[in-house]
């Protein structure tokens, strides 16, 4: 696995991935950048939610589990001392369907943060990780 960033200028970087797809990667104003994509502390949280969303989606098919709208939401807090690590990242996840079997969704979510998302077993390992289920 290989990114390549290029500086644009300021704080603002493009990053490409090894599949030639990119993204616009940039300090929030507050901290002297032009806001004009996510900044770095962002794109994990970016990552852990879709890490785990195609995770959970994966397993769900193959339980035959459909719904008609899957969101999940990331909050986190962090230290107050530089580096200002994550300490504690709270997933919600969004489920909106019919008759959507909790448990089978649970176990699916369950499974995938403790073992097929490699973002969130990382992050687990410096910060506090929780999940909470909407089914609606």
């Amino acid at each position: 696995m290989e990114v390549l960033i290029d500086h644009i200028s300021g704080k603002q970087y493009k990053a490409t991935g090894g599949a030639g797809s990119s993204i616009i990667v940039d300090a929030k104003k507050s901290a002297g950048g032009e806001g004009k994509g996510p900044g770095p502390m962002e794109l994990l949280l970016i990552s852990i939610a879709t890490c785990s969303g195609i995770g959970i989606v994966s397993i769900l098919e193959k339980m035959k589990v459909s719904f008609d709208k899957f969101q999940v939401s990331v909050k986190a807090e962090q230290a107050p001392e530089i580096p200002k690590v994550f300490t504690s990242i709270e997933l919600t996840y969004w489920f909106h369907g019919d008759s959507l079997p909790e448990k089978k969704i649970d176990s699916a979510v369950s499974l995938t943060l403790d073992k097929y998302c490699p973002i969130a077993v990382m992050m687990s390992q410096v910060a506090k990780l929780t999940y909470v289920l909407e089914l609606h």
